[in-house]
């Protein structure tokens, strides 16, 4: 609630409260909430800003938001105590912070024989003045994580990233200037750095490649209201919307990328106009080390451990994975068995023991092996002389995996961990790797005398099986045919009546210029961005594999095609075209509920639309349309938000068509749907119906409550013990151990929400969710009897 300070004091009389200046001689209290300074505009506040339990730094913030932004920090990386702490201005002209105690924490080191004034001016910047306006010092020159329009970047100064979205301190990342005047985005963690952008290999060598220079050594970047951003090394951008004049700021965010957020004033959010890097796996540090980041636009981000690798901290991925084996494994004396698991297409970029030309894997290998615990892993390229270059890694970093990286990396591990590997492949469905194959012991008898007599006997037999094959093909072709309607004819005229259009493939490739940019990867296929003939953008997915003969998948894109729910994805065309099978459908700009689950954009009434909107679509598929539909795989991930937050289920790369006759016979060949998400009966091989996906719904609905992770483990207090639970045990025991539901609504709430709900909207979601949730599929409701009873709720509180 202290941050709301800087709201509150909005509406109220800036006379005889809130003020723009503060004299020489006076101070701010870390305990009046009323001493602050506020610009005259009233758009940018300066106090002190609760960072934590009793932990409070000096902050100038934007106030016309939701809630406050921090746009600049004094030693944000020491916070005062929230009681006798000041930042006073003495009469020598020095501004200084001090704790409980008197402590100096943070000093502007002035001095001065004029008489001074600290102001805050109305475009965010904290002065000291003289009386004749001369400037002694301002925070613009010693910028946070944030440039505001007007504020020059210089060599002196750096943006530096937060630890967190919550945590305010120094991070990771770092944009500045370097030796050679270019800017750049620099890694620094705890052990190792890097700089991620632009690329290594493109600066200073070839530097006018991207529109750089290092012929003007002024050093010097600056953004201006209308979202023109200039450097003096060449580099520029403009936002989105430019040339609206708004109220704009750049920065460095703390998962490593910088972007520019404008204003929007209407909804009083903040929304990100521009941003650096496109491909966000390419930061360096993201996932930590002995990782693997993956991003998918639809789930977003996401990080996982090498195999044999398991992580230290999953809140905190920077810190990365650790071995699950001994690291003396490794050592020259260790009598382990070594061995390396392939990852295809996936690279460790940097931190290169050395690099030569081999021959062969086996030779790469081997140079690993003999460096024992110095290399970790090797990768392999091949160059145009036919041989290879291999790549000794002595450290496992910046991972990341895309089919569109044409390298392998091979990790080294003991075989006992490659051995457990290889039982799970055996039984994946997946193909399996090169690395994990075994080597076959064949023995070849030598070629006998009499090869030419068996060369023509052989090369006989081929010319018999080739002129059968050509006469039994005529026949079929001019009989077998003729005699049965076609069935692709027969699913193209019925697709005819559908609201779908054929698309060729040669369209589709022209709209997403070549498939060039990837949004996402889904169940089954890869997902672009493209822009069809008549400028509507669409998300094209390209299916991975065709094993499906044309008319079975017409028939199925004939069942979607009569789909019609405002809850659900809509799809407006496909292509069946050789062995290429693509599906169209609308582009959702604003991402899936899981990337905004965690954020501000989702306040409790849209959190409750999305859960009335997922139910109504759900429903649809169970019950209301032609042919029923399971989905199989509810998750935040697969439901899409529009402009307006409405939800639109999506993806139905999982799910199951059932006649309505076979409701109750329903069998699938193996596990379905997401870890966390999934219903016992997947586990227990039980009979599937509708009800795995309500389990799955129920999951959603907790989840979005109390923002927490269904697979985190969660802390209880009982009679004096600690107990360690899943998301729904954890909230059922919190119910259980409550003399009254609404004591300990506040313990069951997402926090980021700050009392902001409606107990009754709360009480009935987690009751509907929790039913959801039971073990006994019998006992769940259907989906169409959870929209129901969310329905009867809505209309209790709708005016009379």
């Amino acid at each position: 609630m202290r941050n709301h300070l800087f709201l509150l004091l909005l509406f109220i009389s800036t006379s005889s409260v809130a003020r723009d200046t503060l004299p020489e001689g006076s101070s701010l209290s870390v305990e009046k909430q009323s001493d602050i300074l506020l610009s005259s505009n009233g758009d940018f506040s300066a106090g002190f800003f609760r960072v934590g339990q009793n932990a409070f730094c000096f902050s100038v913030c934007f106030t016309r938001s939701k809630q406050p932004t921090v746009l600049w920090m004094a030693k944000r990386d020491q916070p005062v105590n929230g009681k006798g702490s000041f930042l006073s201005l003495r009469k020598s002209g020095n501004l200084v912070l001090t704790d409980a105690g008197g402590t100096i924490i943070w000093e502007t080191a002035t001095l001065s024989s004029f008489q001074l004034h600290l102001k805050l001016r109305n475009n965010g910047n904290l002065l000291l003045l003289t009386s004749e306006g001369t400037t002694i010092w301002q925070n613009f020159d010693s910028p946070t994580d944030t440039l505001l329009p007007t504020q020059p970047l210089t060599e002196r100064v750096a943006l530096v990233s937060p630890r967190s979205a919550t945590n305010h301190s120094s991070g990771f990342y770092k944009l500045y200037f370097d030796d050679e005047s270019f800017l750049r985005l620099l890694y620094k963690g705890h052990t190792f750095s890097s700089v991620y952008w632009p690329a290594p290999w493109q600066l200073p060598t070839v530097p006018t490649d991207i529109g750089r220079t290092n012929y003007n050594f002024t050093k010097t970047a600056l953004l201006d209201s209308f979202g023109l951003f200039t450097s003096s090394d060449g580099f520029e951008f403009r936002s989105t919307d430019y040339p609206k004049k708004l109220y704009r700021r750049l920065k460095m965010d703390s998962d490593g990328n910088v972007r520019l957020y404008s204003f929007n004033e209407e909804r009083k959010i903040w929304e990100v106009t521009w941003q650096v890097v496109s491909q966000p796996c390419s930061i360096h540090g993201i996932c930590g080390q002995n990782s693997i980041c993956n991003h998918d636009p639809v789930i977003g981000r996401t990080c996982y451990c090498l195999k044999g690798y398991k992580v230290k901290d999953p809140n905190d991925w920077t810190q990365g994975c650790e071995p699950e084996f001994s690291p003396s494994d490794f050592s020259c004396n260790s009598r382990q068995s070594l061995g390396f698991l392939r990852l295809p297409n996936m690279d460790l970029y940097g931190y290169d023991m050395s690099y030569g030309i081999v021959s062969s894997l086996k030779e790469c290998q081997n140079l690993c092996l003999a460096l024992c615990d110095e290399c970790v892993a090797v990768q392999l390229k091949f160059n145009e002389f036919g041989t290879f270059r291999c790549y000794v890694k002595k450290v496992a970093f910046n991972g990341r995996d895309s089919p569109h990286i044409i390298v392998d990396t091979y990790i080294k591990l003991p075989n006992s961990i490659l051995r457990s590997s290889t039982k799970i492949l055996k039984h994946s469905r997946m193909n399996c790797s090169v690395g994990l194959s075994q080597k076959l012991n064949r023995f070849y008898q030598p070629p006998e005398k009499n090869s030419t007599l068996s060369f023509l006997v052989w090369f006989a037999f081929g010319v018999g099986v080739f002129e059968f094959s050509t006469i039994f093909l005529v026949w079929f072709f001019l009989f077998r045919t003729s005699k049965n309607p076609d069935p692709l004819d027969e699913q193209q005229h019925l697709l005819s009546a559908t609201r779908f259009q054929r698309f060729t493939y040669a369209e589709l490739k022209s709209a997403t210029r070549g498939f060039k940019e990837e949004v996402g990867r889904g169940a089954g296929g890869v997902v672009y961005k493209g822009t069809l003939y008549d400028n509507r953008v669409a998300a094209i997915k390209r299916l991975n594999e065709a094993t499906q003969r044309e008319a079975e998948f017409l028939a199925e894109i004939r069942t979607i095609g009569m789909l019609n729910h405002m809850n659900l994805i809509d799809m407006w065309g496909y292509c069946v075209e050789g062995k290429h099978r693509l599906l169209v459908y609308e582009y959702m700009e604003y991402g899936s509920l899981a990337d905004n689950l965690f954020g501000n954009a989702l306040d409790w009434k849209k959190r409750f639309n999305v859960a009335v909107g997922t139910a109504r679509g759900l429903a649809y598929l169970h019950e209301e349309c032609l042919e029923w539909i399971l989905h199989c795989d509810v998750k935040p991930q697969n439901i899409l938000l529009n402009s307006e937050f409405q939800p639109k289920v999506a993806d139905f790369g999982l799910s199951k068509l059932l006649n309505r006759d076979e409701r109750r016979n329903c069998s699938f060949s193996g596990i379905r749907g997401t870890r966390g998400y999934m219903a016992l009966e997947w586990a227990y091989n039980l009979r599937i119906t509708s009800k795995v996906d309500v389990y799955s719904y129920g999951i959603v609905v907790l989840e979005m409550v109390s923002g927490r992770s269904p697979m985190a483990i969660h802390s209880l207090e009982n009679s004096g013990n600690i107990e360690k639970h899943r998301l729904v045990t954890w909230i059922r025991e919190k119910i259980k151990l409550a003399p009254t539901f609404g004591f300990r609504m506040e313990e069951i709430i997402d926090p980021s929400l700050e009392g902001n709900y409606n107990v009754s909207e709360v009480e009935v979601l987690v009751e509907v969710a929790l039913q959801c949730v039971q073990d006994d599929m019998n006992e769940r409701p259907s989906m169409s009897q959870v929209a129901e009873m969310l329905r009867a709720h809505q209309n209790k509180l709708l005016p009379l």
